[in-house]
């Protein structure tokens, strides 16, 4: 099985650190608050993409076929994910933004991309294993 191309995932986990950085040295800054919720939104949409491709090439995993819930369960029976629960959340306040935007949803999405960068830096590492 050929190994996957884990770079845009790397790449984003580290552009997720690097918003958490500059918005634990500016606080007040709600332009780099919303930096970083994108930056989750877009690292919580490819982590969820890892977790598919993974499943499917390597597990020959029906994916497609999958709720969410079910997928994340067998990412966690499969050992690559630690807390389903946690992903939960993480959906919760991804998608919190989708619907709608304000100063409060945003704070609330903001305070999950630290425990979703902890998170989804573990199933990096679990991908990075399995890969070699």
């Amino acid at each position: 099985m050929p190994a996957l191309d884990l770079s845009p995932l790397e790449d984003a986990l580290k552009q997720l650190k690097q918003g958490l950085k500059e918005a634990m040295e500016n606080p007040a800054s709600d332009i780099i608050r919303d930096g970083v919720i994108q930056r989750f939104e877009y690292s919580h949409e490819l982590a969820l993409k890892f977790i598919r491709r993974i499943l499917e090439t390597r597990h020959a995993d029906k994916v497609d076929q999958m709720s969410y819930n079910e997928l994340l369960r067998t990412a966690a029976e499969r050992g690559y994910i630690e807390n389903v629960e946690e992903w939960m959340e993480y959906r919760k306040a991804r998608n919190q933004t989708s619907h709608t935007y304000d100063g409060t949803v945003a704070v609330l999405v903001f305070k999950s991309a630290a425990p979703f960068l902890k998170n989804a830096t573990i199933f990096f590492k679990h991908l990075e294993k399995v890969n070699s």
